[in-house]
């Protein structure tokens, strides 16, 4: 991934994706914002007990930054679980403006509607964005371990197959930044969960305890997933930058015990 500063923003890109003018793509950081702390400063969520005006005001100033419009703005209600929600053209601008107007309850979403911009909202959880240039289609998914165990990568190039026709041999994907296996310590019964969903390979766990924890590798796992989907490895780009080791940078739940901002990763067909 490269950083990009524009005025008090701080941006960083997939260096795969740019190579496409069709379309635009983001990981926003929590620098150059309005909100006060522990929210401090560009918080783009609306659901973590920010100031509402705040959050607008950082939502403006990030997409402007941009040149996106923030009535194409797409947003969904998060829960940690597996469904990726098609977006039409009446769903453009869901949640762009508030959290009571976002897409109930999915944690992925996929479009080949121009100008609809789909965000999703982390503090450590995993952002994976996609995008098959041959279709014309692009999509974000929000894995953290959860979603990650209800394969929700592989269930997005699902989406992209069945009901795009999309080859996963065409599909570009960008792993974003999140929550690294140094700091991702899980209980025992995860593990088991873990073991069952990927079988004991020490590639997903790792530092494992005497009473059963471990270390879960999410950039591994997800990887892993959208290899098996068919995406070729050559096809996807993972930042590598864990956002527990880096909350200067990124919001991470972890690091401050829950409560923070959230940072955005997005795509849009322009």
């Amino acid at each position: 991934m490269i950083e990009k500063k524009s005025d008090s923003l701080c941006i960083w890109f997939f260096e795969n994706f740019l190579k496409y003018e069709a379309i635009g793509h983001f990981i926003s950081t929590r620098i150059g914002g309005h909100s006060s702390p522990p929210y401090d400063s560009l918080n783009l969520s609306f659901n973590v007990g920010d100031d509402p005006e705040k959050v607008l005001k950082n939502r403006t100033l990030f997409f402007e930054t941009l040149g996106v419009p923030l009535s194409s703005l797409t947003t969904a209600k998060q829960i940690h679980e597996g469904h990726v929600k098609i977006v039409s053209e009446g769903l453009r601008g869901k949640g762009s403006t508030d959290y009571k107007g976002a897409i109930n309850a999915t944690d992925a979403m996929v479009t080949n509607v121009p100008g609809t911009c789909l965000m999703i909202l982390l503090a450590d959880c995993v952002p994976i964005l996609f995008y098959d240039p041959s279709k014309m289609v692009i999509g974000v998914a929000h894995a953290g371990w959860r979603g990650t165990l209800q394969r929700i990568a592989q269930k997005t190039v699902v989406v992209f197959q069945q009901h795009f026709g999309c080859s996963p041999q065409d599909i570009l994907a960008g792993i974003g930044p999140s929550i690294g296996p140094c700091c991702c310590e899980v209980g025992r019964e995860v593990v088991s969960h873990i073991e069952h969903v990927f079988g004991a390979e020490q590639e997903c766990i790792s530092r494992e305890s005497a009473d059963g924890k471990g270390h879960f590798d999410l950039w591994t796992a997800n990887l892993k997933q959208l290899t098996q989907a068919g995406i070729p490895k050559k096809n996807i780009e993972t930042s590598k930058t864990c956002t527990c080791d880096h909350s200067d940078l990124f919001f991470s739940y972890r690091h401050k015990r829950g409560q923070t901002g959230r940072f955005g990763a997005g795509i849009v067909i322009r």
